[in-house]
Formats: C-alpha cells, structure tokens, sequence
C-alpha cells in the first residue's frame, strides 16, 4: 500500500518515470480490516480518491471507545462523526484491506506497476532482481518493502525483526450474523490481562472485522493466511464479557499470525536510496497508524522531488528524512508503548489507568496526530 500511495503522490508531483515493482503476480491483498485517519485520509482525498473511498469505507461515529474486559465498562469514548470530521478536515474511516488496495491500484496510471519482480538487492541506481537481472538506473530508489525490508540492510546494516511474544487472531463477520452491538460506525477496544481484543465494521458495513493481541504461546508463524480455530480464539478470551464471546462465536473461522517488531533507525536515506513505511518504521497495529505513516510518507516524499533536478535528488532525500523520522518514529515508539498500557493485569495500575481513561477530554486526545497536516511541513 505504502507503494502505490508513494507512486500516486509522485505521478501527482509531476516526477517522470514512476516505477513500482512488485514481487507478487498480481495486485492484491489479504487480511482484514484496516483504520485509516484523518491525517492520511486527507491526503488520499488530495489524490482524488474520495468517491472510491466512500463506497467501500466505514465512516467512524465513535473512533476510539475502550471497553472494560470484564463488564464491557466504557472507559473512554472518543466521538467523531461530522464533528471530528470538520475539526480535522476529514473523517476516519474502516475499509477491508483488500477494498483498500483496489482503490489506490486502479488509480495508479498504467504501466506504473511492473508485477513478478522480487528485489533481492541493490547495485548502486539499480534494483537487482531474483535470478540476477537488473532494473534500468534511476535517479532515486525506494524500499517500500516491508518489515523484512531488502533495502533498509543497504541502508542500516544487517538486522531481524524480533519476536514480541504475542499474536493476532483476525476474524471477518458477516454484518447479518454479528450482534447488534458490533454493527454500530465504532471503533471498540476492549482492555483485559495480557490481552485486548478490537472490533468495527467494514466493507461499507457488511461485515465486521474482529482483531486481537494476546500472548503466543508456541505460535511464531508470521502470515496472513495461516488458519487458525474459533474455539482456540474463544478460549483465549474465556471469562471475558458475554458480548465478547458472543461476537467471536459467530465467526465462521479465523487466521493467525504472530507479531514482530524492530527498533527505530537513526537514518533513512543513503546516497539515492530511501525508505516508506514499514521499511523505514514497522510498527505494532495499537495505534493503528501503520498505513497512515507510510501514506504520510509517500506524500512527502513526493513533495521534496517535485521539480528537483537528478544532482539535487540527495538533498531532497535528506529533507524528505529531516521532515518524517521524527513523527514517524514518535507514532513507532507510542504504537509500542500501548502494549503496556492495554495489558495491565487487574490491579492498582489497572485501576489508576481506567480513571485516567475516563478522566481525559476527548476532544484532544490525538490531536497531534490526526490534525497535522504533513503537506504543509513542505
């Protein structure tokens, strides 16, 4: 996604010669649901992706509402609706990952997106391809490759994602299946021990994507489709509120994946070669701002290139650096933070948390970060 947004800012920005190459067959995506907000919604609104977006997404209500895991307690409501919207210039929205993929790939213009081609390397202004074949020179490259970013070893040295010791189950209800209360334009995260578990709607409201963060076990496998059991799921949340167990006992099955991270780099840039998104800044999803950044950082990245000539392409690197890590790296650390603060076991922190939750003032809680505008950084 980080890609094809970076491809879209930077056909709008007027760079010649935009290339995205792709390692699967055909464009595509797994998975489920996805959140984006007001700060990257704004930006794909700017490439003309209004409409598409609006026939596929879920316009929140209610962004963020944690739950007690016990009760179903409301500790926090964070509203958006028509007034978070005008406040931001946007709305937040859920969209299937999939949906979301459509609507970036059908704007990319054609000939953009070169498909079958694995980046195993770099060899100066070349991308070096599985089985050894070279793309032709560019003026710039862009690691927009993931976690398990081939780039960013050129740019910071050998390194692997680290296991975090917890995993995922990901769900898909159909909308007519799901109580009544999972239906509702709500962002819901319910906090327990060592655990929580998240559910909205997506697919324009015909279904509802269920997601959690719970401990491992032996599960180290780090994919999308790898099933997992809706017993297996039930029983990680056994005691919690019935609503809970109600809504995942009408999934009809569920993947698995576990989560791994990385610390944040110093540097993103080497000579003419940089780094997007989860190459440049993999995050934990309890922020939900990993697409959001890297949308962010296509954006900008655009933005420095504009007009800038081949021997000026290292300075604007370095000012598209100077303008992201910092913010980026910020939405990293918190996105990692939240661990802790979701998981607390019953307790006085427990206890000391949930009233902070309810004493804070929606309205500006994350203004920070859906009210800034990255465009205007330029």
């Amino acid at each position: 996604m980080g890609g094809l947004a970076a491809a879209l800012f930077l056909c709008r920005a007027g760079v010649r010669d935009v290339r995205v190459f792709e390692r699967q067959p055909s464009l595509g995506e797994i998975g489920a649901g996805i959140q984006v907000a007001p700060n990257a919604v704004r930006l794909l609104q700017r490439l003309g992706l209004s409409e598409a977006l609006g026939e596929v997404a879920v316009p929140f209500e209610v962004a963020w509402e944690f739950r007690r895991w016990q009760d179903g307690r409301i500790l926090f409501s964070q509203a958006f609706g028509a007034e978070g919207e005008a406040r931001f210039g946007a709305p937040y929205l859920a969209v299937h990952r999939a949906q979301l993929m459509d609507v970036l790939a059908e704007a990319v213009p054609p000939g953009v997106v070169e498909l079958g081609h694995e980046v195993t390397g770099l060899d100066d202004d070349r991308f070096v391809f599985a089985g050894g074949s070279l793309s032709e020179p560019f003026d710039v490259l862009v690691g927009a490759d993931g976690i398990h970013s081939v780039v960013r070893g050129a740019i910071a040295g050998p390194g692997s994602p680290q296991f975090t010791g917890l995993a995922a189950y990901r769900a898909l209800v159909p909308a007519e299946e799901a109580p009544e209360f999972a239906r509702r334009p709500v962002c819901s995260i319910w906090l327990g021990p060592r655990r929580h578990f998240v559910h909205y709607p997506v697919s324009a409201g015909e279904q509802v994507n269920l997601v959690t963060a719970n401990p491992a076990g032996d599960w180290r496998e780090e994919s999308w489709t790898a099933p997992g059991t809706v017993p297996d799921f039930l029983s990680q949340f056994a005691g919690w509120d019935a609503s809970v167990l109600q809504l995942i006992g009408a999934a009809r099955e569920t993947r698995r994946y576990a989560f791994y991270a990385r610390e944040p780099i110093t540097s993103w840039v080497s000579g003419r070669t940089t780094l997007l998104g989860d190459a440049a800044h993999p995050m934990l999803p309890f922020f939900a701002q990993g697409a959001g950044q890297a949308i962010e950082d296509g954006a900008v990245l655009a933005g420095c290139l504009r007009d800038v000539s081949s021997d000026d392409v290292p300075a604007a690197l370095a000012r598209y650096e100077s303008l992201r890590i910092e913010r980026a790296t910020r939405v990293q650390r918190m996105s990692g933070e939240r661990r802790e603060h979701h998981h607390m076991d019953d307790g006085p922190d427990q206890v000391a948390r949930d009233a902070e939750l309810i004493s804070q003032d929606p309205a500006s809680v994350n203004e920070w970060l859906y009210g800034h505008d990255v465009e205007r950084d330029l």
